[in-house]
């Protein structure tokens, strides 16, 4: 299950992780970020050890979105050596989801 982070740990978990990361953007009264969990759940235990993927409770901090521009949730960021190289917002298919994810890795 993806860990929860937050301004705290945002940077050591996101910008200076080894492997590439999903940062999942959502809330708790948001229905398409539950749908999204089991999603990512696969995906995290599909590419053990090669991804990790974490999610930042908008509500909680809201500063993190800000500074990411995350106007809706759920909002993947996809991150690679510190750096944001790809976003889907919205509820996203497992195919769609793994497409971004092999580009991430390629």
């Amino acid at each position: 299950m993806a860990a929860r982070v937050s301004k705290d740990n945002f940077e050591k978990e996101v910008l200076q992780s080894d492997i590439p990361v999903i940062v999942d953007f959502y809330s708790d009264s948001c229905i398409p970020c539950k749908q999204l969990a089991p999603i990512l759940g696969d995906i995290e235990d599909d590419y053990e050890n090669r991804l990790k993927v974490v999610k930042v409770n908008v509500n909680f901090d809201a500063g993190l979105a800000e500074n990411y521009q995350v106007m809706a949730s759920p909002t993947l960021l996809f991150f690679k050596d510190g750096q944001e190289v790809d976003r889907t917002r919205g509820l996203v298919k497992k195919t769609e989801l793994t497409e971004h994810v092999e580009k991430l890795l390629g």
